[in-house]
């Protein structure tokens, strides 16, 4: 197949695709090591967010622990499907390769946003009232996927 549009378009999704798994890897990756080392908890505000979409789209969930093991189970697709669908919307909207750090910049950036933003519409979060610390946490995992999403995509460029 050719560079024609459609192959092109192809094109951008595989780079999108490969580049936003990559990114979200390193999310994973970072989140996971700061638990460790902090001894935190993992956040719930994932799970949160399926239940409050439940609610709001009207899909029963079920019961009791079968409920809480859907929520589980969905809020980390939830959080691939954010991942991956950055990466694939900058590969399909911005035209022409940039700098690896800009890049990075507006994959991390807009992963922060995609992910925050929902949250935030469901009043599950309210970044105005994040602490420093709060910030720290949320920022630098988003970082991760920004730099590691962004040496994928430009390599595939």
């Amino acid at each position: 197949m050719g560079r024609d549009g459609y192959g092109q378009r192809m094109g951008r999704i595989v780079r999108g695709l490969v580049s936003g798994a990559a990114g979200t890897l390193a999310l994973n990756a970072v989140t996971y090591a700061d638990m460790a080392v902090r001894g935190r908890p993992a956040s719930t505000t994932p799970e949160q967010s399926v239940q409050r979409l439940a609610d709001a789209t009207g899909i029963d969930l079920g019961d009791g622990e079968k409920a809480g093991n859907r929520r589980a189970g969905l809020a980390p697709l939830l959080g691939y499907a954010t991942g991956v669908g950055v990466a694939v919307g900058y590969a399909l909207l911005v035209p022409r390769r940039l700098s690896w750090p800009a890049t990075a910049g507006l994959l991390g950036g807009g992963a922060m946003i995609a992910a925050n933003a929902p949250m935030t519409v469901l009043r599950i979060t309210d970044p105005r009232r994040w602490t420093p610390a709060d910030w720290l946490s949320d920022a630098v995992p988003h970082l991760a996927y920004g730099v590691a999403a962004a040496l994928v995509a430009n390599r595939m460029w």
